[in-house]
């Protein structure tokens, strides 16, 4: 649930801070990147060197770095985060979290955070049940913020009541279960092509097509990252998946392609045609390697099956059938054809007329043309962009 999650790790100066290193290498085992923001009095308990070593980023304290001058935007922090954790969370911070007392890093950091945020106090029983302190954390609930209650055991203090910060392990549980509900695809099975084909001429030549398979990589990776099981059909590219509930099928020809495509769509909810599938294959393929003679080699080409018109022609009501276009001229009017013949639910296009879209590079701009909602037009992004895209399309039409 935590695989490529952004993570902001808050760090006050109290005696559970040495709890962080834990908490930090759990986050980042658990596929998370983590940034640490910790405040001047948790330096006194733990060291930056420590935290910066375990997550391989600098951690961030100071408004402004004394060396060079430079200084750290905590607007950009929140913007960039999934999810921030003040963990330890002292009486004082949570005190100046819910009065809005800027004056430190780790504050002004909170105050801009965009995403969820989670609160772990830490402090001893006298301190936590103090009414003051109770109506922070209430204040902190009213503001949308998550309390991790803390345990009762045995505290710096010497003393024994509630006040302990929860164990690490249970607070990547709970950072666990926000991100499953929020999955979007959770349960559904996605079925993607990708990539080209190539159609063998001899043992060492063949008709094929500048695809990379970066789309459809992408969108593989954005549905398994909204929960979904993903069956890749893939044509032979140069990529590499990473979520683990992307099971990879490679292919070569259009002919693998479709019979792999045909067999796992009647179980699919959901199915991404992405693939830039070739439209012919010779007529016959040599076995040895066809030796030059003449000046002229003459390929007899026959049509391949098409996988769109065959699953678009077998999806039921329950299934959502999603095609792509790349057009050179009269995009609009090919991509609504091509979407009425095929069946699809909607059509993603791409031009070739547009700067940044199209095979071989790193982003994409599209145009989604929907039967029901009519033209979506997107600015251009990167091909995860695009991907993320798509998916909350689909997720809107489910």
């Amino acid at each position: 649930m935590l695989e490529n999650k952004k993570i902001v790790l808050g760090i006050t100066g109290g005696i559970a801070a040495y709890k962080a290193c834990n908490l930090a290498r759990l986050l980042i085992k658990k596929g998370a990147e983590v940034q640490v923001v910790m405040t001047p009095s948790a330096k006194e308990f733990i060291t930056p060197l420590t935290l910066s070593t375990l997550t391989h980023k600098p951690v961030v304290s100071e408004f402004f770095d004394r060396r060079d001058g430079s200084w750290y935007s905590h607007v950009d922090i929140g913007l960039w985060a999934d999810a921030m954790i003040i963990a330890p969370a002292t009486a004082s911070s949570i005190g100046k979290m819910a009065n809005g007392i800027a004056d430190n890093m780790l504050i002004t950091t909170y105050l801009s955070m965009k995403a969820p945020v989670f609160v772990a106090p830490a402090m001893d029983l006298d301190m936590y049940a103090h009414p003051s302190t109770k109506q922070n954390i209430q204040r902190l609930v009213s503001y949308g913020n998550h309390i991790i209650e803390p345990g009762t055991g045995f505290l710096a203090s010497k003393l024994e009541g509630k006040g302990r910060m929860e164990e690490p392990e249970k607070i990547v549980e709970v950072l666990e279960k926000h991100f499953s509900k929020q999955q979007k695809l959770k349960g559904k099975s996605v079925l993607i092509t990708a990539g080209p084909t190539y159609e063998k001429i001899d043992p060492v030549r063949f008709v094929g097509n500048y695809s990379s398979g970066k789309m459809g990589y992408a969108l593989a990776e954005a549905c398994a990252k909204q929960g979904a099981e993903v069956t890749l059909v893939s044509g032979p590219v140069m990529l590499q998946t990473k979520h683990p509930a992307i099971h990879r099928i490679d292919v070569e020809s259009a002919q693998e392609m479709y019979d792999a495509a045909t067999t796992h769509f009647p179980k699919a909810d959901i199915a991404i045609l992405s693939a830039a599938v070739a439209d012919f294959t010779p007529e016959t393929t040599a076995d040895k390697k066809i030796k030059r003679k003449g000046d002229e080699l003459v390929l007899n080409l026959r049509p391949t099956q098409d996988i769109a018109a065959a699953l678009g022609a077998i999806k039921n009501e329950n299934q959502l059938l999603v095609g792509f276009a790349l057009e050179t001229d009269n995009e609009v009017q090919n991509a609504q054809d091509k979407m009425n013949r095929k069946n699809f639910d909607f059509i993603v296009l791409n031009s070739l007329q547009d700067k940044g879209a199209g095979f071989r590079v790193d982003t994409n701009k599209i145009t989604i043309i929907d039967r029901q909602q009519g033209t979506t037009a997107y600015e251009t992004k990167s091909k995860q962009e695009v991907a993320e895209d798509i998916v909350e399309y689909i997720v809107s039409k489910l």
